[in-house]
């Protein structure tokens, strides 16, 4: 239900929303074919360690060192992290989306999302992000991680807004779920077409 409300601000997640994931399940399977690495073995390091990497609690050579590089390869880390950050490609219309909503309504646009701080600093410029965000909620900034609602309390705390005035834009539904429980407006992303239909119940149309 739309919120009564006026809407002057944009909460929005990067992966799934605006470009592709950044090193999902998918792009990894892509790298462990590519560089012949053993995929139960690079699967496990990998889960015990990538959230403490987009808290911003290690770095990506770290990450790397504990996943791939911990014993000898027939590569560089540069050529593996060169492969991670050519899976990231762009949403076109939902990037432009946001542009014009930003512009017709004058709104703030904050980014709030789960990356690490290599990955999502690249992302970032890469794909001219800045130019459409305000700020920047992410989890290796701040050292909270989605479906942490404090995440969201930062973000709210830093816009000057209360979660009546934002509509938040997320592809993960326990993550919309966790953003409606502290007063958000949510909008669980699946497609532009659908995503503008719902911006239209609120009032924001293109």
């Amino acid at each position: 239900m739309a919120s009564p409300h006026k809407i002057t601000t944009l909460f929005l997640d990067i992966g799934g929303v605006l470009l592709t994931n950044g090193w999902d399940r998918q792009a990894r399977k892509r790298a462990m074919e590519k560089f012949q690495l053993d995929p139960a073995e690079t699967e496990e390091r990998h889960h015990l360690t990538f959230d403490t990497y987009e808290e911003g609690k290690l770095t990506l050579d770290e990450y790397l060192q504990r996943v791939v590089f911990y014993t000898d390869r027939k590569f560089t880390k540069e050529a593996f992290r060169e492969f991670m950050f050519a899976q990231s490609a762009p949403y076109p219309e939902m990037l432009e989306l946001i542009r014009i909503l930003k512009s017709k309504y004058r709104l703030k646009v904050a980014i709030v999302n789960n990356e690490g701080r290599e990955l999502n600093t690249h992302r970032i410029h890469q794909f001219g992000i800045g130019n459409i965000a305000d700020f920047f909620v992410s989890s290796c900034f701040v050292h909270f991680r989605k479906p942490d609602a404090d995440i969201y309390r930062i973000a709210l705390d830093i816009a000057q807004v209360k979660p009546q005035e934002v509509i938040y834009i997320e592809d993960r539904s326990m993550f919309v779920d966790v953003a409606r429980g502290l007063g958000l407006n949510s909008i669980c992303h699946a497609n532009y077409t659908d995503t503008v239909a719902e911006l239209g119940k609120y009032g924001l149309t293109i």
